[in-house]
């Protein structure tokens, strides 16, 4: 221990006669710390933006879309025509077992008014089953009933982008609002959601009954007909078993047999969030890596400045000897400066990482998450690029000759 100690003291004693070659052979290894605290810090905000974001859409949720249709000839996109019916939707919860839920939907667009302010956007018709599949709960007044659906009532419940936007600080409850230039009034108010997994502002929406905006402010020719069914399945495992079961009942309600092409799809909203969420992750991985090449760089550095710093101190080394120093002595002394150096630097580069980390998140609105395991590995990982980088200088010190190293001038 003694012997640890005193190495330490050299090796502090030799750090501070050459400050700046000191600082400077440490400033690979702070720019490669601090790259790698940064860059992992940026990654896991963005995993965590996508987190949340798919939290936002709800779990264990399928989309069932209308598909392609062909007819005299002619074969319509994805979408292209309307091929689903609230009647589907309610099938798909009577009949499907692995299936907690099924809510029909239909969107479009328009200009919102309220006294001398309005607003241009996107208009949903929906079921009181829609926020419960997307866990979407109202913080203010209530949510849209059975009732209201099967009266086509005029009320509405609105996104805080609609309230920030049309009310400002005063309260929507029981506000008479128009909506296509029909008199809708405001019955409650949706909890934040933030933005979708594709960059869209999921607070600006305004949700009424379905019926109403089938009859009221969508007039199709068939009023049935609905834009997509959002599906809840009754667990994350059971997603699969859900969507076959939907398939199936799906292609017999709409008489899709003999190789026809079905007139529908449904999507795993999970997966696809899921892979995104991989993806982000991968990334961070990557920006790691890329980032610790500097470590590299910087532990050549520190291995080139310790071979320089045994030849100028070859007589000094020899003296050691002469008075009773072991190889090991002399070994471990230079091993202490190559990991002092390394560690100074790791912990200055973890200060200048976390700090570009949070002036990144202010500078541009972007989550940074500083891991203390980050953080950890990165002393550790210095501190053995240290030893790595110091072991041989240190050994070719410890093989120096007394009397060679004496003579040295």
């Amino acid at each position: 221990m003694s012997n640890v100690v005193q190495a330490l003291r050299i090796a502090l004693r030799a750090l501070r006669i050459n400050k700046m070659r000191s600082f400077l052979t440490m400033l690979g290894i702070i720019i490669g710390i601090a790259a790698v605290i940064a860059m992992m810090a940026v990654g896991s905000g963005a995993s965590y933006v996508i987190s949340q974001q798919i939290a936002s859409i709800g779990s264990n949720i399928l989309l069932v879309l209308p598909g392609s249709m062909t007819s005299g000839g002619l074969r319509s996109g994805s979408g292209g025509v309307q091929t689903l019916k609230a009647s589907d939707a309610k099938a798909i919860t009577n009949e499907c077992p692995s299936v907690e839920l099924a809510a029909p939907v239909v969107r479009s667009s328009g200009q919102i008014v309220y006294g001398n302010q309005n607003w241009s956007t996107l208009l949903m018709g929906a079921t009181p089953e829609l926020f419960v599949a997307r866990e979407w709960p109202v913080i203010n007044g209530r949510s849209i009933t059975d009732s209201d659906n099967d009266g086509a009532a005029k009320v509405c419940v609105i996104g805080s982008t609609i309230v920030q936007n049309l009310f400002g600080a005063e309260d929507p409850l029981g506000k008479m609002i128009r909506i296509k230039k029909v008199p809708f009034v405001v019955v409650g108010v949706l909890e934040s959601k933030g933005q979708s997994p594709q960059g869209t502002d999921q607070d600006d929406v305004i949700f009424v009954p379905l019926r109403t905006a089938q009859r009221k402010l969508m007039g199709s020719q068939f009023p049935d007909t609905v834009g997509s069914i959002l599906v809840k399945a009754r667990s994350e495992e059971l997603l699969p078993k859900a969507e076959k079961e939907i398939n199936a009942l799906l292609n017999q309600r709409h008489r899709i047999s003999g190789g026809k092409e079905p007139d529908f799809t449904v999507r795993n909203l999970s997966e696809i969030l899921a892979v995104a969420e991989q993806s982000s992750k991968a990334m961070s991985l990557l920006l790691g890596a890329v980032a610790s090449i500097s470590l590299i760089v910087g532990g050549i550095g520190i291995m080139n400045i310790m071979l320089v710093s045994v030849t100028e101190r070859t007589r000094e080394i020899g003296i050691r000897m002469a008075i009773g120093a072991k190889k090991h002595d002399i070994l471990l002394q230079f091993l202490t400066e190559a990991v002092l150096l390394t560690l100074l630097g790791g912990l200055l580069g973890i200060v200048l990482g976390a700090g570009g980390a949070i002036i990144v998140s202010r500078m541009l609105s972007w989550p940074t998450l500083i891991s203390p395991l980050a953080i950890t590995v990165a002393v550790l990982f210095s501190g053995a690029v240290g030893i790595f980088f110091g072991f041989y200088p240190a050994r070719k010190a410890a093989g120096l000759n007394p009397i060679e190293a004496l003579r040295y001038e």
